[in-house]
């Protein structure tokens, strides 16, 4: 039999120890070039766009020959105001890439010798900038749509006598919420986090282009979309697939997502589920490529994200780790 190409050496393109062994000098020469691929490296002025400055080699800064204005590799980036080498940045990408359901901060603290808020900031900057991908994308091939739920566990209580029906509304709480998620078939999964699954509707008539054909369960709610889109039902009581209609493929995203959760972090906020989904979904989309591919991936999202306003000063703000 074939082997797989996740198990050859081909797939391993990328090692922690190389990260190390070439020094921070390697590191900061990997940023730069993908920063500003357009000039081999070279620093361009992110305010004036001035390719002429002078490098400021005490402090790994540039000053823009035009506006006078210092800058750094990062500077304007989701990784602005960053505090770690570029070693230990370019390791923590690698870590997160080679994690194929997720990564806990408090390991990527362990694996880095940082604190476990740093990790956990550090790990959300990168998630929201793998997110930036999928932003503004519209589907327009075969499509599937389904939706899970997470969080809002009861714990049933010792004594039998004491225990409440965990399904009436005035017992739950608040925190259950549903990922709904949308794929194609040969393409991209774009997912959203909302208190009920019928919400998918909306989201597909936006997100999805006129004439695709959506491939959904026997849930009452999607039989909105036939009035907007060939939509294909399988009913999973009777078969999970059924000359050629199912929903498998969104099925194997939700499968990586509960284990990231459950097996990864234990316990995820309604308030971020959101970056975890839209990270197992990233994984997903692209769990055919190299190490080193996906490296390279999340290092070039993270240089053209922009300053994030939810995490940049998070502890500063006196937020509170959840």
């Amino acid at each position: 039999m074939t082997q797989h190409f996740l198990l050859s050496s081909a797939a391993r393109t990328l090692k922690l120890k190389d990260i190390y062994k070439g020094g921070e000098d390697a590191a900061y020469a990997q940023f730069c070039k993908l920063r500003w691929p357009e000039t081999d490296g070279e620093a361009v002025c992110p305010h004036c766009g001035c390719c002429e400055s002078y490098f400021i080699t005490t402090r790994r800064r540039y000053k823009c020959a035009a506006c006078g204005k210092q800058f750094s590799v990062t500077s304007g980036t989701i990784l602005h105001s960053r505090k770690l080498d570029f070693t230990d940045l370019l390791a923590a990408i690698c870590l997160l890439a080679n994690a194929a359901k997720g990564l806990s901060a408090l390991q990527l603290s362990r694996d880095l010798g940082i604190h476990a808020k740093s990790a956990w900031v550090l790990a959300h900057k990168l998630r929201e900038a793998l997110a930036d991908e999928t932003d503004k994308i519209k589907l327009d091939d075969e499509c599937e749509i389904d939706g899970a739920y997470f969080g809002g566990h009861i714990r049933p209580a010792n004594v039998a006598e004491k225990r409440v029906d965990r399904r009436k509304g005035r017992h739950q709480t608040g925190k259950r919420r549903v990922v709904i998620a949308i794929r194609e078939r040969k393409g991209r999964t774009l997912t959203f986090v909302r208190k009920q699954e019928h919400e998918g509707v909306a989201i597909a008539k936006a997100r999805i282009a006129r004439g695709t054909v959506v491939n959904a369960d026997e849930a009452s709610h999607w039989d909105t979309l036939n009035a907007f889109f060939p939509t294909e039902r399988i009913n999973h009581s009777e078969a999970y697939s059924v000359n050629g209609v199912h929903t498998n493929f969104v099925e194997s995203y939700f499968s990586r997502l509960r284990k990231m959760v459950s097996g990864q972090h234990h316990w995820v906020s309604p308030q971020h589920l959101h970056q975890y989904a839209a990270h197992a979904a990233w994984l997903e989309d692209h769990r055919r490529e190299t190490n080193g591919c996906l490296a390279g991936r999340i290092l070039r999202n993270a240089l053209a994200a922009p300053i994030s306003r939810t995490w940049t000063g998070r502890w500063q703000k006196s937020a509170s780790l959840t």
